[in-house]
Order: C-alpha cells, then structure tokens, then sequence
C-alpha cells in the first residue's frame, strides 16, 4: 500500500516550476510509504509515489514505465499472477514480479478494460506520455482512497489523501457548507463531495480520464441482488459461501513481507482468524486493542479465540490521556472530522501491529454485506408495523398518541420517540434519520440562521436515499444494504485506510472481495437475516470451527468510553473546542442550542456522539483548514 499523487497540465510546462510542488503533495503522504519515493515529470504531466514495500520489495520502485506509459499505483492485485501467462504470450517482457507492472500491461493491452481483470483493493493512475491522457481507476468496493482538483484552466490534481492537494495550493482549504448536514447527520460524507469546497472524490467502482483539460468519468463495476439465486438446500448455500470466502482470505496472504490480522473476538475477525490458520504454517500475529473499563473490554473474546487456534497474540490498553493526546494528530491524518470515535483505538492497535507485520487483515464489510447491525433487523419490525398502525389508526388518534409520547420523561419517553408512534413509517425517518448523530430535527435547531441560507440541500440524507433508490433489489433489507454500502462502508474503510497508514501499515479487507461481495448480496434474506438472528450464513458457515460463545454473542461493534470522559477529567476539552468563545464566534452553530446540548449531557442525557462530533470539526477547523498546532 502507497500515496500516490499527480498533476496534468493543458499547457507544456517546464520541470522546475512544479518540483518543488509536487514533492510537497508527494511527501505530506510520507506515511503512506515511508520505505521509498520516486516522482516523474514531462512538460504536460507530473507523478508522485511513497511506496509501503509489500510485494516484490527490491524492484517496485515507482513511477513504473513501459513504453509511453508511466504508472503510480496504491493497492493489492492478488490476481495479478493469474495474468502473466497471457500477457507472455501477447509479447510483453515482465522485469519484476510485483502486481504494478501486471497493471501496466494489462492498461496497454486493454485500455480502461483493464480494470475487470483486477481482483483486489487499487487506486491508480497511468499516463500515457505519446496521447498526453491520464487514466486514474478506483476499486470497485472503495478499499482505497482517491480525490482530486480540477482547476478552472483544466489543470488537475489527485492524490491519495487531500492534505496533497492542500500542500500543492491546488485548492484553498475552504469549508463546504453543503457537506454539513450529511457530516453532521450521517459518519462522514460518501458521496463525490468532500468537506473541502472543490476538492472531490472518485467514487468506487469508477474510473476518470483526463485529455486537454477535460475529464470524463464512467461506473465500471456495481453489485445487484436479482435475480436471487437458488440452492438446492441451505447446506450447499454455506458451503459455496464458505469457499468463496475461504479464498477470499488465502488471496489476501499474499505477501513478501510479515503479515498478520486484528482480532477483537467478533465474528467477522475470529472467522478470518479461523481461515487464517489453516493455511499458514507458523503461529498468525493478532492485534487487539481495549479499554481498562470493562464495558469497553473485548480482550476476553480475543484470548478466547487467540487460544483456540494458537496465534501469536499481542494486545494494548489505551488510557484516556492516550486517546485525547492523539486526537489532533489523528484529526490531521483523516482530513476530515473523525466519522468514528473508534478509530483513535483502531491507531493504536495498527501501531502495536507496526511492531511486528506490515500488513494486516481486518473484518470491515461483513455487516454491510450480511446485515449484522441490529438496526436492520428493528427497522424491518418498525416498517412492517408502522404501516398497519397508519392504516388502521384514524389521523386524530395517531396525533393523540404522538403528543402523548413527547410528554413521556425519560428513556421510555425518548424509545417511542424513535418508533412510528411520533415518526411516518418510511425509510428515511425509521432508518436514516432514526440513527443519525443529528437528526433532521435537532439540525433544525444546531445550525446558524447564516449556516443554513448557505446550504442548497438541507435534508442530510439525499445521498442515502440516492442509492436506496438506485437500488435493483427488491427487498427492502437489500435496499438498505445497498445504501449503507455506498454510504456507512465507505467511511468505514477510509477510517481503516487512514488509520492503518498513519501507522505505516497496509490493512486488506476479506469479507469485501468483490466476487464473494457479488454471491452475498444475490442471497435471499433468509441467508442474512433469519429468526431475529443476523449474519446467519456466516454463523453457519463457522459452526464447528468457531467457539459457541464467539458465533452466540452480540455485537458489541468497538465501545469508546467517551461519555464519562466528557463529563469528566476531559471536560476542558468540551470547555476548549465547543463551548469556547473561538468556537461560537465562527457563527455556524446555533450557540444557544450548543449550550443547551452539553448541559444536557452534563447532567446525564447522552449526548457523547454529538458533542464528540462538534469537538472533532472544531479541530479540525483549526488543524486542517486553518493549519495551525492545536492541543490543550
């Protein structure tokens, strides 16, 4: 895994102007490839690469050339061996045995075709030195990150992450107010937009290409759920799933360096574990990460299946000090507000890995696949209920019973507030705006009266109800799972990227190979939902290889102890980055309303995910868009 970074020009330019410029864009991603750099230039294009050596560590140098192409390219291609044969006999010559130059080939011999051929996590870009185009690919699931500038002369900029694009000046860091209601609702923002006012995203599963200051960009790859496939009986259903994803994993050891994977004793991780283990011969190096309170403790469920298949298990307890000590540190590596407090933990643990292995697997994808959040499962009871309660209920008792539920106190007040007692029974307000951070209500009332004259689009799940539209699938459940993988999954991996790379090590995703990704998403929901049991195939598929008390317990997803944090010893950080005069003064929230949150929340309402949110764009503000040392 890499940073690569670029520029195209629509006018010749000469080497020295852009230098400088492109090693600043190129080494603000150190990071990302501390182990080597190379850098390219021609009078219309210039290329950037920090390579993490994984495969092939002596010869991957890049840029990588073949004839008029030139290549930088961030990523895995375990199929890349696959491809060689055929290539041979076409006449190409291969000087390395790494997947980059498998790339490169099968570019010149397939143009943008190239990218079906790939099996794996990439974002690359070639440039073709004789046509003066450049071509740049995004995995089809979004593994890997890729954003860029397009100037208003035509020239363009692309990196791996967007502080490359703040250090070449491309763009000024500049707030995107039409991004707040999603960032502020939602975990992160999923779409082409970014945080940042004119810096954009490639989304998964597309490819851009660039041609005298033009840029034209096409969807090669998406994943549908009909027609449903049919087994002749459940047991050849878990049987094919299990192979698949059984080589799912066997492709993701593919690597000249040390490997090993993160456990947190969940299903998803421990069932790595257990493919994991048989097929490699010495003891596999886990990593977990937890908390001294126990709630926020999975070392139990960890050593349990550590012991089970004999790995060698490293574990860090990360103390509170810890945690608000890297938060600026890590605001600066995610370029955006934190999505998930759970990623100063997922730092942690990536650096005790970084000890030990330069790669790691982890388990991200097999809830968005599988439907193993508990959300699902209660919106599916909430809808199905929710439309007889309307039909049958006259208008005037509904609103009897609304008014009577708001003037409910206490937690059963606010539970029946998030059912279809006070809520229309659809999507958007039983799934969407149900489980936001800030719902659509409370964004009423956070932003400024100035906030929100500057905002085109106020409700803060057009995105969502985007792709749950654009959905082929019948079922609502793959509705939903489609949009939670365009959306939730897509923050969720650019927390593992940028996680993981901070502390210099390459993380690879089983569960989110795309042909394992494509047999999943064509089951019938009885595979992944079935008795209020979630993930059923995969519970199946590991019955007899994982511990009872690992397939029977809960999610528990990565509890952050925050809450008593905030109200305690970390208090100041509240005080600091939220109730500040600094803060206030910036006039995008609505200050009385902010202030009304944290007494809240100080005198016991649970508030944490919010103001953790509100502490987060705080700093972020000062660190990234106004690139100053913060900390208190």
């Amino acid at each position: 895994m890499c940073g690569i970074n670029g520029i195209t020009f629509t006018k010749a330019q000469g080497r020295g102007a852009n230098e400088a410029v492109l090693r600043k864009m190129r080494d603000v991603q150190t990071h990302r490839g501390p182990d080597d750099s190379g850098e390219f230039f021609d009078e219309h294009a210039a290329l950037g690469h920090r390579r993490l050596s994984i495969v092939d560590v002596e010869h991957g140098h890049q840029p990588m050339f073949a004839g008029d192409l030139v290549i930088v390219y961030n990523g895995e291609v375990y199929n890349h061996t696959d491809h060689r044969p055929e290539l041979e006999s076409k006449g190409y010559e291969f000087q390395t045995t790494c997947d980059t130059e498998a790339i490169l080939h099968l570019y010149a011999e397939y143009g943008a075709e190239c990218v079906h051929k790939l099996r794996g996590m990439f974002a690359f870009a070639v440039w073709n030195r004789r046509e003066k185009t450049l071509f740049i690919a995004r995995d089809r699931l979004g593994v890997k990150p890729l954003y860029y500038v397009q100037k208003n002369n035509g020239d363009l900029y692309f990196a791996s992450e967007m502080k490359s694009l703040l250090a070449a000046n491309a763009v000024k860091a500049e707030l995107n107010y039409n991004a707040l209601p999603d960032q502020f609702a939602n975990h992160g923002l999923s779409g082409e937009e970014t945080l940042f006012k004119d810096i954009k995203r490639i989304l998964p599963g597309h490819h851009l290409t660039w041609k005298n200051g033009e840029i034209k960009i096409e969807k090669y790859w998406d994943f549908s759920f009909e027609p449903k496939s049919e087994f002749q009986s459940d047991l050849h259903a878990v049987e094919e799933w299990r192979d698949l994803f059984q080589e799912s994993v066997k492709l993701r050891l593919m690597a000249d360096v040390p490997l090993g994977m993160f456990l947190s004793g969940g299903i998803d991780s421990s069932a790595i574990c257990a493919m994991m283990s048989e097929m490699v011969d010495e003891p596999i190096k886990t990593f977990s990460v937890g908390f001294k309170e126990r709630e926020a403790n999975e070392f139990r469920y960890a050593r349990l299946v550590a012991d089970k298949f004999k790995t060698d298990h490293h574990e860090i307890t990360i103390t509170p000090r810890q945690f608000f000590d890297e938060l600026e540190n890590l605001v600066w590596h995610e370029d955006e507000p934190i999505g998930f407090d759970s990623s100063v933990p997922l730092y942690f643990v990536s650096k005790l890995a970084e000890r030990h292995v330069k790669v790691v697997l982890t388990g991200e994808g097999s809830d968005e696949m599988m439907a193993g959040y508990g959300r699902y499962s209660k919106t599916l009871l909430l809808l199905k209920y929710g439309e007889r309660y309307e039909q049958l209920a006259p208008g005037f008792l509904r609103s009897a019973v609304k008014s009577g539920v708001g003037a409910l106190p206490g937690a059963l007040g606010q539970k029946l507030e998030r059912t279809f007692l006070t809520r229309k029974s659809d999507v958007e307000n039983l799934f969407f705006d149900n489980f936001s951070i800030f719902n659509k209500r409370q964004q009423r009332d956070l932003f400024s009266a100035e906030t929100k004259a500057r905002i085109e689009d106020e409700n803060p799940y057009s995105m969502q109800n985007r792709w749950f539209d654009a959905s082929d699938a019948v079922e609502v459940l793959d509705k939903l799972l489609y949009s939670d993988s365009k959306t939730y999954l897509h923050e969720l991996l650019m927390k593992q990227d940028q996680m993981s790379m901070a502390a210099s090590i390459e993380s690879r995703v089983p569960f989110l190979d795309h042909k394992l990704v494509e047999f999943t998403s064509k089951l019938p929901e009885k595979f992944k939902i079935r008795n209020g049991e979630t993930k059923w195939i995969l519970r199946e598929a590991m019955k007899g290889i994982l511990p009872d008390e690992i397939l029977n317990r809960e999610k528990m997803g990565f509890p952050v102890p925050l809450d008593n944090w905030l109200r305690g010893e970390f208090k100041n950080f509240v005080d600091e980055y939220v109730l500040s005069e600094r803060s206030m003064d910036r006039g995008i929230f609505n200050s009385d309303f902010v202030r009304k949150l944290v007494a809240e929340h100080n005198s016991g309402v649970d508030h944490t995910n919010r103001i953790f949110r509100l502490i987060n764009f705080e700093i972020w503000m000062r660190r990234v868009v106004e690139g100053e040392q913060t900390g208190i």
